[in-house]
């Protein structure tokens, strides 16, 4: 499936067990792709039921694109959140992904996004 997101083509991936599990739910299920910037790029899919700013892909599913920066850099957190911040971008285009997977494993969405094909 191809979305649009910030007048970028999105391609969306489902796995069987995603396409199942989506058709089962009440309401539509909200991925949200987050890049974090800071001394490193960390990217991350969020899932949620939260619909502002969302596209669609279809009656059960919509995507949206966060990008988030930190007020600070240190590498000796680890895998600690650092505090982030919305960063807005003058123009996301560049930024959005070129594609998103969605899975549904062991009772849990998990997902992932790229910018190669």
């Amino acid at each position: 499936m191809r979305i649009t997101l910030h007048d970028k083509s999105l391609e969306v991936r489902l796995t069987a067990a995603a396409q199942k599990a989506l058709a089962r739910r009440d309401t539509p299920l909200v991925a949200e792709m987050e890049l974090l910037f800071s001394c490193l790029l960390r990217k991350r899919v969020h899932f949620g039921e939260a619909a502002e700013l969302a596209v669609p892909v279809n009656d059960r599913l919509a995507v949206r694109f966060k990008p988030v920066m930190t007020r600070r850099c240190s590498v000796a957190e680890g895998g600690a959140a650092p505090p982030a911040e919305c960063f807005p971008l003058e123009n996301p285009r560049p930024y959005v992904p070129n594609w998103l997977a969605i899975d549904y494993r062991r009772g849990k969405w998990v997902g992932e996004f790229g910018y190669a094909g």
